[in-house]
């Protein structure tokens, strides 16, 4: 589900034409990870088939993804683990909530809710930041955020398609609105770590916090804990629980989190976190080639509208950005 944030400053150096080669290499680096972040609900799907629950789900692909991130997480700190001491609150929140219940709350919603339907819920997390902002600091937002507000809660209702034939599951909005406050977390908690903390190790720390709680989650009973050998149905074919997994942790995390890392080193944070809105467009697109699944025509609109409403609001959050510089 989403990408680590780096610097605040693009890192390419040089003259203009550098800095152009450098910010599109940046975005096509960005879109390969929204494109990997983007099917992971496909691969969870495959996996809850095979009788997976998504508590077991999360906790393997965390466990599996923290320990692929170790061995670079460890070359990324040598001589410079006092930072995991100073950042250890972070670290851990980032893991319980901004990983963790973000990917569990999702992975509840995918087994009730159409995989685009879930994420384009998790993804109204940019509206309550704007919401929690304008509590925090009593200043109201300008006009072109408060109008990508109401578009996104005007895409909410349009995706919920309240008054048409398409079944939603309330509990699985919950469960996707609970998404998006995981969400809400990882970003706030993402723009408060030092600087200096390289983002593959708040990555594999966060991972590694995050399963730790899923195991407890699920060894206490707290949630169903269910792991199975069987197969799900991917692309019209048979699909083993172990390639679903295999791909869960090296695609939809190892890989987007590594691009991730890349892309916010590219494009600076606030761009590449711009771009990583085409996540919504490509998990529809991949639960419509491997699963058949695609939303009716007002859920359609309604995520245009969410997606219109969440770019109004980055757009003007870059646009205040650059004054302030």
């Amino acid at each position: 589900m989403n990408q680590p944030t780096g610097s605040e400053v693009p890192v390419g150096t040089g003259g203009p034409s550098a800095r152009s080669a450098s910010q599109a290499k940046g975005i096509w680096i960005a879109l390969a990870s929204s494109a990997a972040f983007g099917i992971s609900g496909s691969f969870a799907r495959g996996l809850f088939e095979a009788g997976w629950s998504p508590t077991a789900a999360v906790a393997a692909r965390m466990a599996g993804a923290a320990l692929v991130l170790a061995i670079p997480a460890i070359l990324a700190m040598r001589g410079r683990w006092i930072l995991v001491r100073s950042n250890w609150l972070s670290i851990m929140l980032f893991g319980l909530f901004g990983v963790g219940a973000c990917q569990l709350c999702y992975f509840l919603a995918v087994q009730r809710l159409d995989v685009g339907v879930a994420l384009l819920l998790e993804y109204l997390a940019p509206v309550l930041i704007v919401l929690v902002l304008w509590v925090r600091h009593q200043k109201r937002p300008s006009v072109a955020t408060i109008v990508g507000t109401v578009l996104s809660l005007l895409g909410l209702v349009a995706v919920l398609d309240l008054t048409g034939t398409s079944k939603i599951d309330p509990i699985g909005v919950l469960w996707g609105l609970g998404a998006a406050v995981g969400l809400t977390v990882y970003f706030f908690i993402s723009a408060k770590v030092d600087g200096a903390l390289p983002p593959i190790m708040l990555s594999a720390g966060g991972m590694a916090v995050g399963a730790v709680t899923m195991l407890l989650v699920g060894g206490l009973g707290i949630l169903p804990f269910t792991f199975a050998t069987g197969s799900g149905s991917m692309a019209g074919f048979q699909t083993p629980w172990w390639l679903a997994l295999a791909g869960l942790i090296l695609i939809a995390t190892v890989f987007s989190y590594t691009t991730g890392v890349m892309a916010a080193r590219e494009l600076g944070s606030k761009v590449a976190s711009f771009i990583s809105l085409t996540e919504v467009l490509f998990a529809v697109l991949w639960a419509w080639l491997l699963l058949a699944e695609l939303p009716g025509l007002v859920q359609l609109f309604g995520g245009l509208l969410i997606v219109a409403g969440v770019v109004l609001v980055r757009v003007d959050e870059l646009r205040a950005v650059r004054k302030e510089h």
